[in-house]
């Protein structure tokens, strides 16, 4: 069974700044693990708000707002990492997605990657990725399938080597939260009307059971922090 395990943003990741080199090490060295254990499939973190751009289409009308921003409608129904040179090459990238699915938002944002946490010097001509976060919607959350012409485009999208790698999630009421309150955590079991939190990043995993996509959640949790972290099933 696959899950999305996501984590949210904290101040430290909105404020720009790398990661302490305590949760680099380890967070590679148990993602590592994973992929070893043929349990991690794949995964990304996000720069800060301040670098990523909403695309909100609603009757046929499209807005883009630039970050920074405080989160508002941040539950996902799926996701598309994309090759571009910008994040304006990739917003258009976005549109073209829109165009398939009709009313919907979203969220535009370019991948950390290894050079930006100083783990290897930047190649000469590096090929920036972009992911795109398809916010939820009533269809998505009872479960409805991709519209086709969304499944057409990223298969466009695939053959132009655009496309990276994609996925839909399953409806929140199959999710789980593991958040922080007063001290302590615990997980909280889906649906959920919203999530108000930044998504930060993402990993995919495959396991046996929704008990132990939890169970690699709060290793990877404790890695983290005090963030809160989702899981969700991926259709």
């Amino acid at each position: 069974m696959r899950f999305m395990v996501m984590h949210k943003v904290d101040a430290l990741m909105e404020a720009g700044g790398p990661p302490p080199q305590r949760i680099i090490q380890e967070m590679g060295q148990y993602v590592q693990s994973a992929i070893q254990a043929g349990v991690f499939q794949d995964g990304a973190g996000l720069h800060p708000s301040s670098r990523r751009v909403r695309l909100e289409v609603a009757s046929g009308h499209a807005t883009v707002t630039r970050g920074p921003y405080a989160g508002q409608h941040e539950l996902l129904a799926s996701f598309a990492m994309v090759h571009a040179a910008s994040i304006d090459q990739a917003t258009e990238l976005a549109r073209r997605v829109a165009a398939a699915i009709g009313d919907v938002e979203i969220e535009i944002g370019p991948v950390v990657e290894p050079w930006d946490l100083g783990l290897m010097p930047a190649p000469a001509e590096p090929a920036p990725r972009f992911l795109l976060l398809i916010k939820a919607d009533a269809a998505s959350e009872a479960g409805a399938p991709r519209p086709p012409a969304l499944t057409q485009l990223l298969d466009e999208l695939a053959r132009e080597g655009v496309l990276i790698s994609a996925a839909a999630l399953g409806p929140s009421a199959n999710a789980a939260r593991y958040r922080k309150t007063s001290g302590k955590r615990a997980w909280t079991d889906g649906p959920f009307a919203e999530s108000k939190e930044l998504v930060a990043g993402f990993s995919i995993i495959d396991v046996a059971s929704p008990g132990a996509a939890r169970a690699w959640a709060e290793a990877y949790a404790e890695i983290l922090g005090d963030n809160e972290v989702d899981v969700r099933p991926v259709a």
